[in-house]
Parts: structure tokens; C-alpha cells; sequence
């Protein structure tokens, strides 16, 4: 976004997991320049796969199960997209990394409840599906350990720091470590 990351960082990247077809999820070009660069395995489910197969990438489809793709364990679960404004909604795939790490995609619904108490809770706190009110409320069910912000990368600097402070404090209050990685390159180790 804004050339703050570009493809080419990506060269080490051995596995792309993509949740569902949403252009902010699953950017054709960029995925293509990513695999050019080495040999990553790309995982999606059904939908996915078919719009990656019509571009020649292969996928392998995982929507419900476990799998291990290389050193990761993938456990996939069907969870519907929040509402949005659109006709058509995409079939969105949460997926469990190692035991550990859930990224729900675009979906706060109940099948992820299964996983509360998870470690590392990757949350979406900005989309025009969500309020930070049902962000937080979805962390509280959910009751990870840490929470990763994202689907943010519309916002403005000087209004994500300050949206981060707030949730920090919110956060805090659940007992929740709340990690604000704004910069490309910061990470958290787990």
C-alpha cells in the first residue's frame, strides 16, 4: 500500500494462505509477483481456487479440516463474511495456524467460537462491516491472549495511531496484550 510494501519482500515466503476473493484479500497481480519469486505454496478454499485457477495458479483447497502444508498446520473452518453492502457475498475460510494463531478473515461468527482462548487472535478492527464496538465485543467472546490488528491499510497514520491507542486501552482492560504492528517489518514474537 502507498509502496510501503511491495511484492519483492515477500521473496521467502514459502506458504499464502488467502481466507477469501475480496481485492483486499486476494490481489492477482501482487500474488503472481510474489510466487514468481520463489515456490509458495498457495492455500484457499474452493472459490479462490477457482479464481486462481483462471489465472494458471494452483491452490490447494482446504475448507474444512486439517491439513499441514509444509511446517504449518492449517486447520480451515467455514465461517460466513459479515454483512456487506454487495450482491454477492464470498465464502470466507477462518484459519487456525499451529494451534496457535487465528485469522478470521472477514467473519466474527459463531464457528469461531470453538477456538476461544486461542493465543494469537488476528482481528479486523476497521471495515465497513464492523464498528470498534463489535471488534472489541467479538475479542471479548473470542477471550485470545494477544490480539494483531488488521484490515486497517485505508486509514490514515495520524488516525490509526490514534484508533491504536484507544483499543489499547480497551484491551488492557480485558486483560488482552493488544499488538499495534504499524510499520511493515515489525513483528511479535508468541
Amino acid at each position: 500500500m502507498e509502496g510501503r510494501v511491495t511484492p519483492e519482500a515477500f521473496g521467502e515466503v514459502t506458504t499464502v494462505v488467502i481466507t477469501h476473493d475480496h481485492p483486499d484479500h486476494l490481489d492477482v497481480p501482487a500474488l503472481k509477483q510474489i510466487l514468481a519469486k520463489g515456490s509458495a505454496t498457495v492455500v484457499g478454499n474452493g472459490e479462490v481456487a477457482a479464481k486462481l485457477g483462471r489465472e494458471g495458479i494452483a491452490v490447494e483447497v482446504l475448507e474444512e479440516g486439517t491439513r499441514r502444508v509444509g511446517v504449518w498446520t492449517l486447520q480451515a473452518t467455514a465461517s460466513a463474511h459479515e454483512p456487506i453492502l454487495a450482491d454477492a457475498v464470498p465464502r470466507n475460510t477462518a484459519i487456525l495456524v499451529n494451534g496457535r494463531v487465528l485469522n478470521p478473515g472477514d467473519s466474527f461468527g459463531s464457528p469461531l467460537l470453538a477456538f476461544a482462548g486461542v493465543e494469537l487472535l488476528v482481528l479486523p478492527v476497521m471495515a465497513p462491516f464492523l464498528t470498534e464496538i463489535g471488534a472489541l465485543d467479538f475479542a471479548r467472546r473470542m477471550r485470545p491472549e494477544a490480539v494483531i490488528p488488521v484490515h486497517d491499510g485505508y486509514a490514515r497514520d495520524f488516525f490509526l495511531a490514534q484508533r491504536y491507542e484507544t483499543y489499547g486501552l480497551d484491551f488492557d482492560k480485558e486483560g488482552i496484550a493488544f499488538h499495534p504492528l504499524a510499520e511493515p517489518g515489525q513483528s511479535v514474537t508468541i
